[in-house]
C-alpha cells in the first residue's frame, strides 16, 4: 500500500466531531482579499462561502448571516482587516 495513502486514511479516521453549543453562531476567517464564512450545516445547504472584501460584499455577508438567523460571530483576522466587517 502507498505510504501516503496510509497517512490520509489514518487522518480521515481521526476526525472528531463536536457538539453544537450555540447553533446561532458563525465563524469568519478574515483576509485582505477574501473572507471565508461558515454557518452550521442545518442553516444552509452551502454552509461555507467565500466573499470578496468590497463594501457590497460585506453587505452580502450580513444579509446571508441574517437569512441563516445568526446572532453571534467569531472572527479570526491578522492585521486590521476585521475593521470594515466589524
Amino acid at each position: 500500500m502507498n505510504p501516503t495513502k496510509k497517512v490520509r486514511e489514518k487522518k480521515a479516521k481521526s476526525i472528531e466531531t463536536f457538539d453544537i453549543i450555540n447553533p446561532d453562531t458563525a465563524g469568519i476567517d478574515i483576509g485582505s482579499k477574501e473572507h471565508w464564512v461558515c454557518v452550521s450545516s442545518d442553516r444552509d445547504s452551502k454552509n461555507i462561502r467565500k466573499f470578496p472584501t468590497f463594501t457590497c460584499d460585506l453587505h452580502e455577508i450580513a444579509d446571508w448571516l441574517k437569512k441563516c438567523q445568526i446572532t453571534t460571530v467569531a472572527m479570526e483576522s491578522t492585521g486590521i482587516y476585521w475593521v470594515p466587517l466589524f
